[in-house]
């Protein structure tokens, strides 16, 4: 189809009919010889060269570098009719290469090609080579005029579409396209240019004291911790590997050097986009909060219950009590009390702090750092059971005889005050000398019996404590579960949350269920205190399920549970215990469907609370084993593979695999263990059997 082009202003006015067969490249030379002049591009650059050698499509060239090269004919970009003397010496080859480079690099300057871009893109069709040239120059033309074009177009690629020998104008909202490309380009490579200089930065100088971009840190983190999966996993690869870094894993050791991350930063809480901070808002309300102390006390609904001598036990370094015991000796045996802090009197629902504790559904507690579920000024201190202090509550009531079988119980809404705060090892050592610890035991051993007599599944593993000190010194402490007071308040807690399951049935109401069927096997009944047993019995379990109507809970033997006895600590809890006020006129309950909307929002957030918490624990242990290595530890097989073995180092609790290297051991074996490599940032722990 025929060209027309009326050149005007920059171009001499003329009009042109110019017909051109597309089947046959304008750079196609069908006498392809030695001498002729070619060009090629190479790393985004138009090189020339000279034909010194063709066989069978490949090419032997001199290029204007002075270097040969082999290269194959069907990818060059312009080849010349027009040659040079392969006699002559290779300098003076190299010269004329040069001044033709030059004059064709002229001549590609003096080209507009917007101006051109502004006569064609109206009626935008394909134009060949050979009459793109004469569109640029008046003739008579050579071989230098359509490789200068050639050049000219290579260089400026935001007006025409170009594939070496057909041109196509963009229209105007390509060519904006094409502008928008460009500067995201730029703008990359400027970004890839800054990034990699201040990594090399990082890398050679002992102190870097700039400001960080923060769009450049966001994009080297996220590869860091995603790897391929980030974003802009691209953009980082060309920012390291222009740094000259030998692997990814430098840039953490860049950003520690850098005061970017801690040597044992958490990148967990980073990956999973975890709040480590509550905002200025949420802050000011739990400010105001504990200033101004809701006046919650003279609530007719509320039972004063000041008088009952109330009992926290805890951890030695717990901050927040969200429950207490009390026990009053009656005519006919005792009076049973559990009482809950109600955290629902000063957060109620949907406010600023409740939706910040719903964001996070879970306090997290960790060996070098613990996340509160909401701000420490509430979870401390106004929403804490300290002793002396005045604090609305959930009171459980349990009516026993004197063989500690329940005659009846009632759930009430209260006013409680802590007289004494225990630690456990405070209570183990009054247990058996004093009351009310040394009732309190018997009754929740009696307790323990009537569920394991009901099927309940006793899973008693020692759990290994770790924490670090003032001078970050990692310290762990294993703890045997099963000592009395950790029994006794385990065991009131399940009574209460039980209970207050069937309240919560009794009234139709419903709540955060939680139930379990029956183990796929039993592997024993009752206590069993050896290892092995438990942890094959703890692989029979069914999984545990949430729901908002109550089902059995086989592995505690009850026929419905809640959890509603860590308000401060857990949204479940906090969302029962509304439900169970709720009852009593106090607040509005939440219907099914609004629950399981919540539950279903929150559940991701409190599956990560666990795997955050078992993954920062392994952490230090395996930190801790890094000063180890070399030293024996007993070991028990746990499972047995065809190429290792599942190894749990006992002094730890901690499992990791052990090579089979022509062992022979069966699950249940134990075996003498040496730590042979540790690394807690990747997450490994190799065995070596002695």
């Amino acid at each position: 189809m025929p060209i027309v082009l009326e050149k005007q202003g920059l171009f001499k006015v003329q009009s042109l009919f110019v017909a051109f067969d597309f089947n046959t490249p304008s750079c196609y030379c069908p006498f392809m010889n030695i001498g002729n002049i070619v060009e090629y591009i190479d790393q985004q650059k138009i090189i020339s060269a000279v034909i010194l050698s063709e066989a069978k499509g490949k090419l032997l060239l001199l290029n204007e570098n002075s270097r040969e090269v082999s290269f194959s004919e069907k990818r060059l970009a312009h080849v010349s009719e027009t040659g040079l003397d392969t006699g002559l010496s290779k300098t003076t080859l190299v010269t004329h290469l040069k001044q033709i480079t030059e004059t064709r690099k002229k001549l590609s300057e003096s080209i507009d090609i917007k101006g051109l871009w502004e006569i064609l893109h109206d009626d935008p069709q394909e134009i060949d080579i050979s009459t793109m040239t004469l569109f640029c120059f008046d003739p008579p033309l050579t071989p230098d005029h359509e490789a200068a074009v050639i050049r000219a177009f290579f260089n400026d690629r935001l007006y025409f579409k170009f594939n070496k020998i057909i041109f196509l104008p963009f229209t105007e909202a390509q060519m904006e396209a094409k502008k928008r490309q460009i500067r995201e380009e730029e703008r990359r490579n400027a970004l890839i240019t800054k990034g990699s200089a201040w990594l090399v930065r990082l890398r050679d100088q002992d102190h870097v004291s700039e400001a960080q971009d923060p769009i450049l840190l966001k994009i080297l983190k996220d590869y860091y911790i995603f790897g391929n999966e980030a974003e802009k996993s691209f953009l980082a690869k060309e920012i390291i590997k222009k740094a000259g870094l030998s692997s990814p894993d430098r840039i953490f050791e860049l950003f520690v050097k850098a005061g970017i991350w801690d040597a044992d930063e958490n990148l967990d809480l980073i990956s999973l986009q975890i709040p480590t901070t509550f905002s200025p808002k949420v802050m000011q309300t739990a400010d105001y909060l504990c200033k101004t102390v809701p006046l919650v006390f003279d609530d007719p609904k509320r039972k004063d219950l000041t008088n009952l001598p109330l009992i926290t036990i805890d951890g030695q370094s717990t901050q927040d009590y969200d429950d207490a015991i009390s026990l009053e000796t009656t005519e006919n045996g005792y009076r049973l009390g559990i009482h809950i802090i109600d955290v629902g009197a000063y957060i109620r629902n949907g406010d600023t702090i409740d939706m910040a504790a719903r964001e996070r559904a879970s306090s997290i507690y960790m060996p070098d750092d613990k996340l509160p579920m909401i701000p420490p000024s509430l979870s401390e201190d106004l929403c804490s059971l300290k002793e002396g202090q005045l604090r609305p509550g959930v009171s459980t009531l349990v009516q026993m005889n004197r063989f500690f079988e329940i005659q009846d119980y009632q759930i009430v809404p209260s006013v409680i005050k802590v007289h004494q705060q225990m630690s456990y090892t405070e209570a183990n050592i009054v247990n058996g000398k004093n009351d009310p610890i040394t009732t309190l035991y018997k009754m929740a051993t009696v307790l323990r019996d009537k569920r394991l007599k009901a099927g309940a599944i006793q899973i008693t593993l020692p759990e290994v404590n770790v924490w670090l000190d003032e001078n970050k010194n990692i310290n762990y402490i294993k703890v045997d579960r099963e000592n009395p007071s950790r029994m006794l308040v385990s065991e009131m807690m399940i009574l209460a949350n039980t209970l207050m399951a069937e309240f919560l049935k009794n009234n139709d109401m419903p709540g955060v269920f939680r139930s379990q069927a029956q183990p796929k096997q039993r592997i024993f009944k009752g206590i069993e205190t050896q290892l092995m047993p438990n942890f094959l019995q703890r692989k029979q379990l069914s999984r545990a399920v949430i729901t908002t109507h109550a089902e059995p809970h086989a592995g505690l033997g009850v026929p419905a549970y809640v959890t509603a006895t860590s308000p401060i600590r857990r949204y479940h809890d906090l969302l029962t215990q509304r439900q169970i006020k709720a009852i009593f006129g106090i607040g509005t309950p939440y219907s099914s469907r609004e629950l399981d909307d919540i539950l279903a929002a929150i559940s991701v957030a409190v599956s990560n609370t666990g795997r955050i918490q078992a993954a920062r624990k392994r952490y230090w242990l395996i930190k801790y084993l890094q000063d180890l290595r070399g030293e024996n530890f007993e070991g028990l097989v746990l499972d047995a593979y065809r190429d290792h073995y599942n190894v749990l180092l006992k002094e730890f609790m901690l499992e990791s695999r052990l090579p089979a290297s022509g062992l022979k051991l069966k699950t249940g074996d134990q075996i003498q263990v040496t730590i042979q490599h540790a690394d807690a940032r990747r997450g490994q722990l190799t065995l070596f059997a002695v």
